[in-house]
């Protein structure tokens, strides 16, 4: 897995657990955090964690052998 993927992967997990509790207890991490949901910050973050998911999908269709393989060492 590259490190794009890994940093999609801990975005979409953090965008997944904040709906999780904006739906369970009505708390929006994000904007506890950073400022209401209209901070620039907050913002970005959204964004980050938007295109994140967007990413995601298109590892959704990879091949497992693309994602299984590891790259050659180094000699």
């Amino acid at each position: 897995m590259s490190g794009i993927q890994r940093t999609a992967l801990v975005l979409t997990i953090i965008g997944a657990v904040n709906w999780g509790l904006i739906g369970f207890f009505g708390f929006d991490l994000i904007a506890a955090i950073f400022g209401s949901q209209a901070e620039a910050m907050s913002r970005v973050i959204y964004a980050l964690v938007g295109i994140a998911g967007l990413y995601s999908i298109s590892v959704l269709f990879k091949p497992d052998e693309e994602l299984e393989r590891s790259p050659e060492p180094q000699r």
